[in-house]
Parts: structure tokens; sequence; C-alpha cells
């Protein structure tokens, strides 16, 4: 067999032309347009892979952007209410403000404990500034035997008329004696006047101390309940000016206090 030179292909200035010469021979037509369509499919492969693997390694990518209009998350580290600060002195055991008869509510988030600080502080305070001791007990109203008791004495101490009998006698024979006169006999008739004035001037004389006592004791009842509502309306208007001192110091330090 004779040795025969191989083809060889060489490239043209044409897209996907090729031209493939043999030594004094031209290739067939035909295998030169296998080779192009071969060429064309692998260079459609190639994009294609290309283009696969850029759209994959987006997708493999998370998403860190938050949108524009996303509401925003809330911080996990964002401001707490603040803590009741500790009390500043010694702890009471009883409440000042409910001791007066008062109710005290704080405004500032105190705590329990320096609210009775504070109520004793405006306690002594106001003690201070009025010169009024709440702990002084108020007026109790006066008893039963408290009124009998002074009604007795008043009764004891009522003036007595005294020689109704003996001015009873006088008018009494005066007038028996007129009587008798006209009968003959005035002295039996002045006799007989006496002893009936006398009788007349006691009986009077009787029922007019015995008014006057009575007069006398319900005056001395009267005049203990009187005392009584006197005490009552001085300890009354000291305490609502010890309580508004109290309040007023409350209230500087953040209390509503009724």
């Amino acid at each position: 067999m004779g040795r025969h030179s191989s083809p060889t292909i060489q490239p043209t200035n044409r897209p996907f032309a090729w031209e493939c010469n043999t030594p004094g021979k031209a290739v067939d037509s035909h295998a030169t347009s296998i080779v192009n369509a071969f060429r064309v499919t692998t260079l459609f492969c190639v994009a294609t892979l290309s283009m696969c693997s850029v759209g994959c390694g987006k997708k493999s990518q998370p998403n860190t952007e938050t949108p524009a209009d996303a509401p925003a998350q809330p911080s996990s580290t964002s401001a707490q209410p603040a803590a009741p600060a500790a009390p500043t002195g010694p702890v009471p055991s009883f409440s000042a403000a409910n001791k007066v008869g008062l109710y005290a509510y704080p405004g500032k988030g105190q705590s329990h404990d320096q609210q009775l600080i504070d109520e004793s502080d405006c306690y002594n305070s106001a003690q201070q500034q009025t010169g009024v001791s709440a702990d002084t007990p108020a007026p109790q109203p006066p008893s039963s035997a408290d009124v009998q008791a002074a009604q007795a004495q008043a009764a004891d101490a009522a003036p007595q008329q005294k020689g109704g009998r003996a001015k009873g006698a006088a008018r009494g024979a005066v007038g028996g004696a007129v009587i008798g006169g006209i009968a003959g006999d005035a002295g039996t008739g002045a006799a007989v006047g006496a002893t009936v004035g006398t009788v007349r001037g006691g009986r009077q004389q009787r029922k007019g101390n015995a008014a006057a006592k009575d007069q006398a004791a319900a005056q001395g009842g009267a005049q203990v309940q009187q005392e009584y509502q006197s005490q009552r309306a001085a300890y009354d208007q000291q305490m609502n000016t010890f309580k508004r001192a109290f309040s007023a110091c409350m209230d500087a330090r953040g209390y509503s206090v009724k």
C-alpha cells in the first residue's frame, strides 16, 4: 500500500468554517459539515454548563440583606424598667400614714420599705413643724356615770331658799288675825293663820328648792357635754394641721396622700 499523509484542518476567518486539506486532494464537503456541527454542539454545551454553574452559585449564597419595608425586630438589649432603689435607712414596722388615718400611694415606683421610711421621716417632720403630737389620744365622750356625777354635783351646789316656813307663818298670822277680828277673836285667828302659813310656806320652799336642784343638774350635765365637744373640736383642728404638714412632706417626696 502506498503511504498517504494525514489530513490537516485549518481554521478560516469565517465563523464555524474549517478547511481540511490533504496534499494534493480536497476533503469531501460532507466531512467538513460534520466537523462544524460538532464544534457548534460543543460550544452550546459549554455555554449551558456555565449558566447553570452561575445560577446554582447564587442560590447557594444566603440572603443577608434586610428588606427596606421589613418591621424592625426588638432588640434583646432594650432598656428594662429600673428596679426600685434600696431602702435608705432602717425600715419601720408600721405605717405612719395609717396611724393618723391617711393612705399614701408611691408615684415614682418607690418600694414598700422605702415608703415606710419616708412616712416615718415626714411624721417626725410634721411634729416638729406644728408642735402637735399625733400620739396624743383623742378625748373620749363622757359616760353616763360622768354625766350623773356632774348633775349631782351641780344639784348640791344649787342655791336653796330658807325661811319659807317663818315667812309663811307671819303671813298666815296676819291673815288669820284679820279674819279672827271680824269674828270677834283676833288672837285665835292669828294663831290659826300662822299655822296654815307655816305649812304653806314650807311647801313652797321645798318646791322651789327642788326646781332649783333640777335646773342645776340639767345645766351640769349639759356643761359636761359642751366641754367634751370643745375638747374634740380643738383636737380635730390640731390633727388637721398635723395631717396637712405630713401630706406636704410626702407630696414633695413623690407620693399621693389621701
